[in-house]
């Protein structure tokens, strides 16, 4: 009597156990690809586009307080002249935020703007030497970091690389720009008499660059 019925029908039975065993791996692989994995919902803290630094989101956080800060702390332009023909660094140390470069300042100026050029105003202050040139930038370009090292608050180690250092002090000139030159007719400026807070860095005493914080015009 043959036996080879008997191995047909053995055949399947082995064909389904692989089938069993291969379903029941796939699950278990399944199963830990989902142990494994994150649900992330947009807009989250785990969102990394919301991780991402933005200069755009740090200058509106950032440029109020600094506004804030310097409105407090401004000396008078005229004192602040006084001080610095006497002693220059004392007048620094006493006024100023210490930076690599020299100290930023916050200053009160009343005066005339005068002569436009490029991105800035010449002004005529009430009380200053005339040998003492101040210039304020009002745009379109602000250069520099002083609004974003006026505090002394914000730090290279607050950030991960000198490109996010750099880029968080163009977010905070370009909000003070929405902020304090939006509205401002720049091209009318010669001839107003006006009152400006803002910052310098005290390099040059008879050569101040003003980058404001705040401007009135009269």
């Amino acid at each position: 009597m043959s036996t080879q019925p008997a191995h047909a029908a053995r055949k399947p039975a082995t064909g389904n156990l692989k089938l069993i065993i291969g379903a029941a791996l796939a699950v278990v692989v399944v199963g830990a690809i989902a142990l494994d994995t994150t649900v992330v919902t947009i807009g989250s803290e785990g969102d990394v586009r919301k991780q991402a630094f933005s200069p755009e989101s740090y200058g509106a956080e950032q440029f109020p307080k600094i506004q804030a800060d310097v409105e407090k702390r401004a000396v008078a332009a005229a004192e602040l002249a006084t001080a610095i023909a006497a002693d220059k660094k004392a007048a620094g140390e006493k006024y100023g935020i210490a930076t690599s470069t020299g100290p930023v300042i916050p200053v009160t100026l009343t005066g005339t703007f005068s002569t436009r050029k490029s991105s800035v105003n010449e002004m005529k202050i009430d009380g200053l030497p005339p040998e003492t040139v101040v210039r304020v930038q009002t745009g379109p370009a602000v250069n520099g970091t002083d609004l974003r090292d006026a505090t002394g608050t914000i730090e290279f180690g607050q950030f991960t690389n000198q490109i996010q250092y750099q880029d968080a002090g163009s977010g905070i000139n370009n909000e003070m720009k929405k902020a304090v030159l939006g509205g401002l007719d720049v091209d009318t400026l010669d001839g107003k008499s006006a009152t400006v807070v803002g910052v310098f860095k005290l390099i040059n005493p008879k050569n101040w660059l003003v980058t404001p914080v705040k401007v009135e015009v009269k």
